[in-house]
C-alpha cells in the first residue's frame, strides 16, 4: 500500500491536471457529462479526489477546462495535417473532409466523436460556461476553414447565397449531426456516410470532380 500511495501523490503533484483533462476526454465521450462523476474522473486519471479539487473547484470547472484542452489538442492535429499540402483550395477542403472520415474509420464511436459536441448537448441549458467553452472549440475550429473555403468559392465564381463563414458552420453542423445520428444507429459508418454526402455537395459547389471518395 505504501508504494501505491507514493505513486498517487507523485502523480497528483506533478501530472494530475493533465491526467484529469485527458481522462475527461475519454470518459465524458463514452458516458456523457451528466453521468460522469468526480470519482469516475479520478479513477480514470489515477489521482486522488484531493488532487482533483486542488486543480478544479467543481466538475463544471473541469468540463470547461476539458473543452479548452480539447480545442487546443485537436487544433494541433489539424494544423499539422496533410490536407494543407493540397495545391488548390477546393482540394484542401475536400481532403479535410476525407481526414474527418478517416479519423472515424472503424473505431468505436466513443473514441472518434467530439468532446465539445458531446458536452454541449447536455450543458446547453444548465451550464452557460460549459456551453460557451464548447462553442469556442467548435466555432473556433470552423474559423480555421474559412480561408480555404473563401478561396474555393472565389475560384468557383462565388456562387450566390453562400459565404465562407456560414459554409464553415454548416460543415461543423454536418460533422456534429453525423456523430449524433451514428450514435443513434450505433454505427460509425453512418457518420462516414454523412461526410461522403458533405464531400459531394462541396465538390458540386466548387465545380470540381468529386475525386476518389465519390
Amino acid at each position: 500500500m505504501g508504494d501505491t500511495t507514493t505513486r498517487t501523490v507523485r502523480v497528483a503533484r506533478g501530472e494530475a491536471r493533465g491526467r484529469l483533462l485527458d481522462a475527461a476526454v475519454d470518459v465524458i465521450r463514452a458516458q456523457g457529462l451528466s453521468a460522469t462523476t468526480v470519482d469516475d474522473l479520478c479513477a480514470a486519471a489515477g489521482v486522488t479526489k484531493g488532487a482533483f479539487f486542488h486543480h478544479f473547484e467543481s466538475k463544471e470547472a473541469l468540463a470547461v477546462a476539458a473543452a479548452e484542452h480539447w480545442g487546443t489538442t485537436t487544433a494541433a492535429v489539424f494544423a499539422d495535417a496533410a490536407y494543407h499540402r493540397e495545391t488548390t483550395a477546393a482540394g484542401r477542403v475536400l481532403a479535410y473532409v476525407d481526414l474527418r472520415a478517416e479519423l472515424i474509420g472503424g473505431r468505436p464511436l466513443a473514441g472518434s466523436t467530439c468532446l465539445a459536441g458531446t458536452m454541449v448537448q447536455e450543458a446547453y441549458g444548465s451550464s452557460p460556461a460549459v456551453r460557451d467553452a464548447c462553442g469556442a472549440a467548435i466555432l473556433g475550429h470552423a474559423r480555421t476553414l474559412e480561408a480555404d473555403l473563401a478561396a474555393a468559392l472565389a475560384d468557383a465564381g462565388n456562387p450566390p447565397g453562400v459565404d465562407a463563414p456560414s459554409l464553415a458552420r454548416h460543415m461543423m453542423a454536418v460533422v456534429q449531426g453525423a456523430f449524433v445520428v451514428a450514435k443513434a444507429a450505433d454505427d460509425p459508418a453512418v457518420a462516414v456516410e454523412s461526410l461522403g454526402h458533405l464531400r459531394r455537395y462541396l465538390a458540386l459547389l466548387f465545380g470540381v470532380a468529386p475525386g476518389p471518395r465519390s
